[in-house]
């Protein structure tokens, strides 16, 4: 379980997990296709040039998802510095020959394959490396100040290069998950409170210093006051949605995919996918990314009651990235949201993205598979009669009320006293 070999395929996997993956994966390909057709036409020359692209990128996702399911957590535990000094490194190398594109420096050309966005691989290692931490110094988090701030001092240099780029979606996807990962790891909720009222007011002051984001925030609040203007990218998606209905104008039949919608085939293809599935098609993928995100907390939490932490906090940290990242797409081509250069994890066009989320599910599938081999080590349940009565030595199945223990008071002396701090 903790070297490099091949995993045995008699644990299996968790099917609800990769049931919702797969028709994910496949519905965005469909949707890239179809939202991408005069796009493709103008920029590729065939209609099917961002299909057969986003096809290529499936395939490289796969292949470093399986990358990802054959090496042990162990060793993710043990490279957490590695990864956090590359991550920083490959920032650095972006601010100083990335490529600029519509104003932001965020990519690093891949010959003949893609651009990377840095941001997407250096928030992974920042989460790999912030589970490892937690794992550590958990003690210290839990009871003093300074071992709660600690993780932001390594943070500090990440959220830096975002800023500088600049990529405001990946600073607040990265300090949302990292709350996260620390409320789970038993912070005191009151640092938490003034740490997030903290970065809430600096993200505040680099909207209202920075001219094109205070003008995002202001056609937010009301687009269609420039709708040709400052409005046009949310009114045309909000029309998009809106013509969706209940069912749908169907596959294919979208009129804002024909180069009114900007960006209709990546940070918007939602609104495409709304407007020709309708909200019938809208509630089915909130459900399947619901199954996802679900599903990693269960394997995290069972990673947890093997004591095996790392591996739990990683899938914490995992789960609620894509299952944020994913619900503020969504809010943002609804309009809920000021618009947010931030895809739609496996839906939208990308090889960096897409790339990055396989790595991110490999992941979650090596710790379900390290889960599963553990348990198959245990002692085979038995049944005791006690009283007359057969009594069950297993463990009973983990119910909603354990998925949100969490939340309850008790939850950091109870951490506590386990890890026997």
């Amino acid at each position: 379980m903790n070297d490099f070999s091949l995993p045995n395929p008699k644990y299996g996997l968790d099917a609800p997990f990769c049931l919702a993956l797969a028709a994910l994966m496949c519905w965005g390909l469909v949707m890239v296709a179809s939202a991408s057709v005069a796009v493709g036409e103008k920029l590729g020359g065939s209609s099917m040039f961002f299909f057969w692209r986003q096809l290529m990128f499936i395939a490289m996702g796969i292949a470093a998802c399986s990358v990802m399911f054959c090496v042990p957590t162990l060793w993710w535990q043990k490279s957490r510095w590695w990864l956090l000094a590359l991550a920083i490194a490959l920032l650095a190398t972006v601010a100083v020959t990335g490529v600029s594109v519509n104003g932001a420096r965020r990519w690093l050309d891949m010959p003949g394959l893609f651009r990377l966005q840095a941001s997407e691989p250096a928030r992974l290692a920042f989460i790999v490396w912030l589970a490892g931490h937690i794992v550590k110094r958990q003690a210290q988090i839990q009871t003093t100040f300074m071992g709660f701030i600690n993780p932001m001092i390594f943070l500090a240099p990440l959220l830096f290069f975002f800023l500088i780029e600049p990529d405001l979606g990946a600073t607040v996807i990265l300090l949302a998950v990292t709350f996260l990962m620390l409320f789970l790891g038993g912070a005191r909720l009151i640092w938490l409170g003034a740490l997030a009222g903290i970065a809430a007011g600096g993200i505040t002051v680099l909207i209202l210093t920075v001219a094109y984001r205070m003008k995002r925030v202001l056609s937010f609040t009301n687009p269609w006051e420039d709708a040709l203007g400052s409005g046009f990218q949310l009114t045309q998606s909000l029309i998009a949605v809106g013509r969706g209905e209940w069912f749908g104008v169907g596959l294919g039949n979208s009129v804002q995919k024909l180069m009114y919608l900007p960006e209709m085939h990546t940070d918007f293809i939602f609104a495409i996918l709304a407007e020709e599935f309708g909200l019938v098609g809208v509630l089915i993928l909130m459900t399947l990314f619901g199954i996802v995100v679900w599903r990693g907390f269960k394997i995290g939490q069972q990673a947890e009651l093997l004591d095996r932490r790392f591996a739990g906090y990683l899938c914490y940290g995992l789960a609620g990235w894509l299952g944020l990242q994913a619900l503020i797409n969504m809010a943002v081509n609804m309009g809920a949201l000021p618009t947010k250069g931030l895809t739609l994890p496996l839906i939208s066009y990308g090889g960096s993205s897409l790339v990055t989320v396989s790595l991110m599910i490999g992941l979650i599938l090596r710790v379900d598979y390290e889960n599963r081999a553990a348990l198959a080590l245990l002692p085979k349940p038995r049944n005791r009669t006690f009283s007359g009565r057969a009594v069950q030595t297993t463990q009973p199945a983990w119910g909603l009320k354990d998925l949100l223990s969490p939340l309850r008071s008790g939850w950091t002396s109870v951490r506590t006293r386990r890890d026997g701090a």
